[in-house]
């Protein structure tokens, strides 16, 4: 679940398994805009085209949010922080697109059990102004075999990189 700031503020143990363990970081690290593009990824990631439509998306999203909270200033703050880290958010924020991201085909490099192709659903919740994320894979899939095998292993570090 999140936060109208992309702050992760509630997962299941199948979401940490398959992102990592949100139980285990500092809660001003649990943001989805700070962990996409000031991570150690973004750059490796930066040009992926699907992860490149998910960046634009979730800026969208929280320019959506700041327009509706304009004298917040967790949103302000976060958006001066991650601007001036990553030259990416500062390109996309400035291009001013709002938007409420729905839903998006992801794929995913899991380290244990590999490709996932899923469907991310985003769900609103809008008297609290939060998001239900909802990963699925269809049944039968080599995806849908993965997720049933993360489920089992869990968060639990096997070694594999």
């Amino acid at each position: 679940m999140l936060s109208a700031r992309q702050d992760i503020i509630a997962w299941n143990p199948l979401a940490a398994a398959l992102m990592t363990d949100f139980a285990a970081m500092a809660p001003q690290d649990r943001n989805v805009v700070r962990w996409l593009f000031t991570g150690p990824d973004i750059e490796r990631y930066g040009a992926d085209e699907h992860v490149t439509q998910f960046a634009r998306g979730l800026v969208a999203d929280l320019r959506a949010a700041f327009g509706r909270y304009p004298g917040d200033a967790g949103i302000a703050g976060l958006v001066a922080e991650v601007a001036d880290r990553s030259a990416l958010f500062a390109r996309l924020w400035d291009e001013g697109e709002v938007g409420v991201r729905r839903g998006s085909r992801k794929r995913m490099r899991h380290p244990v059990v590999g490709e996932l192709d899923m469907h991310c659903d985003v769900l609103y919740v809008p008297e609290r102004d939060q998001r239900v994320v909802l990963y699925t894979t269809t049944p039968g899939t080599p995806s849908h075999e993965a997720m049933k095998l993360l489920r089992v292993v869990g968060t639990q570090d096997l070694g594999i990189r």
